[in-house]
């Protein structure tokens, strides 16, 4: 993690001939925004000086309320490797402020800052690894995005059946251009799907990374005339896009999730954060799946877990505690789709997690048989219940869990709620082409 100064700043911007910095911020949907400022004004701007108008960001400040500051974190200092070598742009992520010098409550990256802090008050350290797939798919002559490909490769084949290979690689280089530390990278099952693996990380340092990766698998495929797509399911019969959370809590470097003399080599303190999870999961899935086509990927069929339960011996299950132990046990929660706002995902999961230590909440015991093919009844024995089957659904799970409405804060919840019945209503009332096959020459 780099642990830059002001003065560290003003001399890089000087010494690599930085013409602009873009000032970003995440709003709550996890869309990013920013300003564009130039050198000129980059004292006023670690001043905590720039300010912009809140209440044209959907779901930020009303506009009674509306004055907002950017405050950066000089940490996040990066130069994008894809633009001008003179006159070059860089950025600094940055936290909302309200004018008074307090920080907006309804911030993302505040709203996670808040639940590390309360870790850090256990004497916990959050780390997150992020699974990220997308699609590539072809523009048209517009440059407009299609949901075509020509290629038909599938799990961790290569060219020439993999026609992404090329900007898949780019991607890798300019990610680690930016300082990532790239694990792995490779084509998914569905043809034109990819994943690229980053390092694990404390969740502050992953959830900007995960926006910042987005960005630039964007950028790069656009520049090899693609578009990239973080949608969970862009087409019908094939794999969708998820986002798995690989999560485990240390303290003072070691991690805390493990014990050599457990059947799992899992600690009470895993076995508890599990236990948190799945206690609050229907509500959390409303932050973790929080679009109306993020349900269209959760059925049965196609890898993305439905049933919850968890498992140290198979994929089905919606947790999985992968074969990897000692300092590297982790949990993993398999739903997340990466079209989920990355701070407050892991905020409402660390939430959870750490209601299940608290409150010594421990899972029912592990399922390691395949959750899909037993019967309505077996799983009825076993205690497994489902994941919400809609955005709607979801949102009535979401507002019985008071719990993790009081850590998105009241505002925040409300805006959320209303925003996405709004678009669950929307949805609703449209006519869809399969309607019009399957009803127009009947009916």
């Amino acid at each position: 993690m780099n642990n830059y100064t002001r003065e560290d700043i003003l001399r890089m911007v000087e010494e690599e001939d930085v013409g602009f910095i873009r000032l970003q911020f995440t709003d709550i949907f996890g869309t990013m925004k920013n300003i564009a400022i130039t050198t000129s004004q980059l004292d006023k701007a670690l001043n905590n000086e720039i300010m912009f108008d809140g209440s044209a960001i959907e779901g930020f400040a009303r506009v009674e309320e509306s004055d907002m500051y950017l405050h950066p974190d000089l940490n996040t200092f990066e130069i994008f490797p894809w633009r001008p070598q003179q006159g070059k742009v860089a950025r600094l992520i940055c936290d909302v402020y309200k004018p008074d010098g307090t920080p907006y409550e309804s911030d993302p990256r505040y709203i996670l800052k808040k639940v590390m802090a309360e870790a850090k008050e256990m004497g916990y350290e959050f780390n997150v690894g992020p699974e990220l797939e997308f699609f590539l798919f072809h523009t048209d002559d517009d440059g407009l995005p299609t949901t075509l490909s020509h290629e038909s490769a599938g799990y961790f084949d290569l060219g020439p059946l993999d026609l992404g290979e090329n900007a898949r690689r780019d991607m890798v280089l300019t990610l680690e251009d930016m300082g990532f530390e790239i694990e792995s990278s490779h084509h998914e099952a569905a043809p034109a799907q990819h994943e690229i693996d980053f390092r694990y990380d404390e969740a502050l340092t992953t959830a900007d990374n995960i926006m910042t990766f987005k960005l630039v698998v964007k950028t790069i495929a656009k520049r090899h005339g693609l578009h990239a797509t973080f949608m969970p399911k862009p087409k019908f019969g094939i794999n969708g896009s998820g986002m798995h959370l690989n999560m485990s809590v240390s303290r003072d470097g070691i991690n805390v999730f493990q014990d050599a003399k457990d059947e799992y080599g899992l600690s009470k303190e895993a076995y508890c954060f599990i236990g948190g999870i799945m206690k609050h999961m229907k509500a959390l899935t409303f932050i973790t799946n929080p679009s109306i086509n993020s349900y269209k990927r959760l059925i049965p069929g196609y890898e993305a877990p439905v049933y919850i339960a968890w498992s140290a011996k198979n994929r089905t299950p919606l947790i999985r505690i992968p074969g990897s132990r000692g300092e590297y046990t982790r949990v993993e929660l398999r739903n997340p789709d990466p079209s989920a706002n990355p701070y407050l995902a892991l905020a409402v999961c660390l939430a959870a997690g750490l209601d299940g230590i608290k409150q010594g909440l421990m899972p029912p015991k592990a399922v390691n048989r395949n959750v899909y093919e037993m019967t309505d009844e077996e799983r009825k024995i076993f205690g497994i219940e489902k994941l919400p089957g809609s955005l709607r659904e979801a949102a009535i799970e979401f507002q019985k869990d008071t719990f993790i409405q009081e850590i998105l804060g009241e505002d925040l919840s409300k805006k959320y709620i209303e925003a996405k019945n709004g678009e669950y209503y929307e949805y609703r009332i449209q006519i869809t082409d399969w309607e019009l096959e399957k009803y127009l020459h009947l009916l």
